[in-house]
């Protein structure tokens, strides 16, 4: 799988505060060489992708009857994801993306290549096909964070939100073709010669991405180092109130919305008796469905909010589930799979939207992985859920109970997609470099920043409300550690610190503050008569004596304490 463009989603142009879209031509990125070479080959691979899933699904339904067995295809593909998303993430944004993509890729290839020889040589199992599609979502792990966020690599940056949403034009043109033309390859010449037309469509994809010349764009800080990048991509999730509210939603749909997926190759089979060509023209119908809903969406989005389009999308997919434990007539599951198609990809759209929207573009890859684990890590857990459900009570209440729990999701309704659309993520310099009058190794810490406020005492709640805004953006960016004091002796000055790791941290934390930062700051500065403020850096004093044995626990934002080792000649007698 190319990964293009992550679960189907068209992502539509932001909304300006007069609410006019910038005058920017749909097709205008594929202009560009790069991205249109890019965008025919993923296409390719994404076909070679749902032929994939068509062949393995119904390979299954051969190899077993179990409903647990057939659901476990969709666990296998999804769960490293749940699993690797974030350390691919964190690589996306310290390596350098274009060879980790051909790497991805190159691993798809093999994988898919040894499944289609093994099943052409009649030597597949079960745990066999299970094993490879386990190792085919490895790769699509590696590949995904990476892949989207090339996307502003390829194309400036108004034409950021046409070219996502030809990308998503291209899924849904795949969804739509790729399992009807999967399921009448596996009739006619059976489902290895999907798994080998699936490796080959990985090749195109490898050459355009040798062929591209990226730019390198070195920073001037040192790169992270993978385990440091994946806690400040977890840090930021934790304090990022905008994305937070999008992982929710995401996870409150997709539980539900998984059942229909982990059954429906056995209601095709068993519920419709439908054969191998038929099950690929109803994915065919929902991949319809999605295109259909794609090119509505601008549309949608004039007359609704995106909170409400998620409701609609959740209502019509719980009515497709629903209409799917009545019916035994194809024409009919058809129609309800097309409605199915467009409500899943209007919401998936406007959550992956929301996502990218949320996040600025130095911690991207981490968050924009964050988000598929909720995705993947929702259909992997959900489909072996309803698999159990299915086996054990049947097909109809699995896709009841999945219909129950879409329902169960408006609970959700509080955490508001809105904040996303509001977060504005252009980096800005607010902080002047700090100067020091001693050599620190950027390595050592932890370093401790205070800045004192000089504030009316009769201002002091609307200001701790404003600090509390200032608690989220440091700990955010990167400080395990956050507090604000007033002296007890003199009421008008407040001292607010906070704590970084290293030194080097610390100086990265200037190169994250976003626009939507500077009205907090600006705020806190407004407080003070001549809205000014006083900011000290200090370092640990063992980092200065070169044995940089001062360290901060983790544990962000909460009780956090310094950990100092013995002196040697001390260690003798401690116990």
């Amino acid at each position: 799988m190319s990964g293009f463009v992550a679960f189907g989603g068209a992502r539509t142009t932001p909304r300006h505060n007069d609410g006019v879209a910038p005058p920017v031509s749909a097709w205008a990125p594929l202009r560009r060489r790069v991205f249109l070479a890019l965008w025919i080959a993923a296409l390719a691979s994404n076909l070679g992708t749902w032929m994939q899933n068509v062949g393995a699904a119904w390979l299954m339904t051969s190899l077993s009857k179990s409903p647990l067995m057939v659901s476990l295809i969709q666990t296998a593909s999804s769960l490293p994801i749940f699993f690797l998303a974030l350390p691919a993430g964190a690589l996306a944004d310290i390596l350098d993306r274009r060879k980790l993509l051909i790497f991805s890729q190159a691993w798809m290839l093999v994988a898919a290549g040894i499944l289609g020889v093994l099943t052409l040589l009649g030597m597949t199992t079960e745990w066999t096909v299970l094993g490879l599609s386990f190792m085919l979502g490895i790769g699509s792990a590696l590949n995904a964070p990476a892949w989207q966020a090339i996307i502003p690599e390829l194309v400036p940056r108004e034409e950021l939100a046409a070219a996502v949403t030809l990308n998503g034009i291209n899924f849904n043109l795949a969804r739509a073709a790729g399992p009807a033309l999967g399921g009448f390859v596996v009739a006619w010449f059976g489902a290895d010669a999907n798994f080998l037309l699936n490796a080959a469509s990985f090749l195109g994809v490898m050459v355009v991405l040798y062929e591209w010349r990226r730019q390198p764009r070195p920073g001037v800080l040192p790169a992270e180092r993978v385990i440091g990048a994946m806690r400040v991509g977890v840090r930021y999730v934790r304090y990022a109130p905008p994305l937070r509210a999008v992982l929710v939603r995401t996870v409150a749909f997709v539980f539900g919305a998984s059942a229909m997926w982990a059954v429906l190759p056995l209601v095709a089979r068993a519920q419709l008796g439908l054969g191998a060509a038929g099950f690929g023209l109803l994915l065919g119908w929902f991949g319809l469905g999605a295109v259909f809903g794609g090119a509505m969406l601008t549309r949608l989005q004039q007359l609704a909010s995106h909170d409400n389009i998620v409701h609609g999308a959740t209502v019509l997919f719980i009515g497709m589930s629903v209409g799917l434990t009545f019916t035994h007539d194809t024409v009919v599951a058809s129609f309800l799979l097309a409605l199915g198609g467009a409500a899943w990809v209007c919401a998936f759209s406007v959550l992956n939207v929301a996502a990218q929207l949320s996040v600025p573009q130095w911690v991207q890859g981490r968050a924009l992985a964050v988000y598929q684990i909720a995705v993947q890590g929702g259909i992997a857990g959900a489909s072996a859920l309803w698999g159990v459900v299915g086996e054990r009570w049947g097909l109809r209440v699995a896709l009841w109970c999945g219909a129950a729990s879409m329902l169960t999701g408006f609970a959700a309704y509080r955490w508001r997609l809105a904040a996303a659309d509001a977060v504005e993520t252009d980096p800005i310099s607010l902080w002047p470099h700090p100067k020091i009058a001693i050599d620190i190794d950027p390595n050592t810490g932890p370093a401790l920043i205070t800045v004192e406020y000089l504030i009316d005492p009769q201002r002091t709640e609307e200001f701790i409300s404003v600090m509390r805004h200032q608690r989220i953006i440091r700990l955010r960016d990167g400080a395990v550690f956050w507090g604000l004091f007033v002296d007890a002796n003199q009421p008008d000055r407040f001292v607010e610190y906070f704590v970084n790791e290293t030194w080097l941290e610390h100086l990265r934390q200037h190169e994250r503050l976003i626009a939507s930062d500077a009205e907090y700051e600006e705020r806190a500065k407004s407080f003070s008569a001549d809205a000014t403020v006083h900011i000290t850096h200090m370092i640990s004093a063992d980092a200065i004596a070169g044995r940089n044995v001062g360290t901060f626990t983790r544990n962000a934002g909460r009780t956090t304490t310094v950990v100092v080792e013995p002196e040697p000649a001390l260690k003798k007698v401690l116990p």
